[in-house]
């Protein structure tokens, strides 16, 4: 009987220490998806929090100096300047009006620090005006009869 209670035990203290770990990774990675506007509504709230900000860049505000490079994301008339500091290259589809994340946090001096970019330029991945819904219209009845 001692020997089911010792292997119990050191069973739950195995699971708990598991679920511990589990619980404080999630708590130490998760991070709140924000808009530029919903970040200034935050105000000092958010400076203690690590925040994904959403936006679109703002023409001519890129600004490469040494490692850190700056710009500005802007959604409607709300702007925030970022500053990304990162080890890992920006992403090619970073640029001007690109749609761009930042992953890091807001400092007391208003200024976004961020450790991670990601960018996306919508019309580089949109189908020309032609060939919507489908790929290749004029092969598609050839391909179709040859299968037959």
């Amino acid at each position: 009987m001692k020997t089911y209670l010792k292997f119990g035990a050191i069973m739950a203290v195995i699971v708990g220490a598991l679920v511990w770990l589990a619980v404080g990774g999630v708590a130490d990675t998760k991070t709140y998806y924000k808009t530029v506007p919903e970040l200034q509504k935050m105000d000092k709230q958010a400076q203690d929090q690590k925040l994904r900000v959403g936006g679109e860049v703002q023409p001519g505000s890129i600004v490469k100096s040494g490692v850190e490079t700056s710009f500005i994301l802007h959604q409607g008339p709300a702007m925030l300047k970022v500053v990304y500091a990162g080890s890992d290259p920006l992403p090619d589809t970073f640029r001007d009006n690109a749609t761009a994340l930042a992953d890091g946090r807001l400092g007391s001096d208003g200024v976004f620090r961020a450790n991670k970019i990601q960018a996306k330029c919508a019309s580089k991945y949109e189908a020309k005006p032609n060939q919507k819904g489908v790929s290749h219209p004029a092969q598609m009845p050839e391909k179709i009869s040859s299968l037959r």
